[in-house]
């Protein structure tokens, strides 16, 4: 059976990147975060866009999950690539699980939480999705379906090498077109593209690590919070093979 690919991500965390990456690989179909309506629907959560996105999709996450799977056990030459944000699980059957191909993205909170909340300026630990990722990472490997974790720090370091491997784990063949994309949108963008991806949109391809120098103090409680989670999961991460790692 062709596994389809659930990438779990916390937000701000070049997910959309990585999405626009695996785009460029032959027989590999993108989806753009399904479970957003679901998520804002069942949390409440006061988003940018809320009512747009709501009106735009399926907002029955288990409904949208059955029908994924469906699709790719009947298009088993194109392989998917779903993005998601790991707090959007709440409130879901996660049966499908143990038939997709799970990778984690995690972005060390001291770089992602002063972006995270430009739009967020409330966030919580919830909002970073990195206790969720964790323990859904735990759950994975106790029934024997380990899944990968990149950190978007490595992945900025040395694109090449942690792509290759990613693909060894998901059984997929490396091609250096993933390095590149056209600027602009792309076609499979959620609504909600006009409040989070402007960056991504002005990329031709991965931007250089730049760590931020300066962290608010504001933050420093809640940064105290992410740190222990973080660190547990960027312990299994694949690491960059460059050796200009700062």
């Amino acid at each position: 059976m062709t596994r389809p690919i659930c990438l779990w991500s916390g937000p701000r965390n070049v997910s959309t990147a990585l999405m626009y990456s695996f785009a460029e690989l032959k027989d590999i179909r993108v989806i753009d975060e399904p479970l957003y309506g679901h998520y804002l629907r069942v949390s409440g959560a006061d988003h940018p866009g809320r009512t747009e996105v709501m009106a735009s999709m399926d907002c029955d996450g288990d409904r949208v999950m059955q029908e994924l799977m469906r699709h790719q056990r009947s298009n088993p030459g194109t392989r998917l690539f779903i993005k998601h944000m790991a707090h959007h699980l709440l409130e879901l059957d996660l049966g499908f699980l143990s038939s997709t191909s799970n990778v984690f993205l995690i972005r060390d909170p001291r770089d992602m939480l002063p972006s995270l909340t430009i739009q967020l300026p409330h966030a919580a630990l919830a909002d970073t999705g990195l206790q969720r990722q964790w323990e859904l990472y735990c759950e994975l490997a106790d029934t024997g379906s380990p899944a990968a974790i990149l950190d978007s720090r490595e992945l900025l370091l040395d694109p090449g090498s942690v792509l290759q491997a990613l693909c060894d784990h998901l059984d997929l063949e490396f091609d250096e077109g993933m390095l590149s994309w056209d600027a602009g949108a792309r076609k499979e963008d959620g609504v909600w593209a006009s409040h989070w991806y402007h960056a991504v949109h002005q990329s031709t391809g991965f931007a250089p690590y730049r760590p931020k120098r300066h962290f608010p103090s504001e933050l420093q409680a809640l940064l105290d919070e992410c740190r222990p989670w973080y660190d547990k999961l960027y312990s299994h991460a694949i690491r960059a093979q460059t050796g200009d790692k700062p």
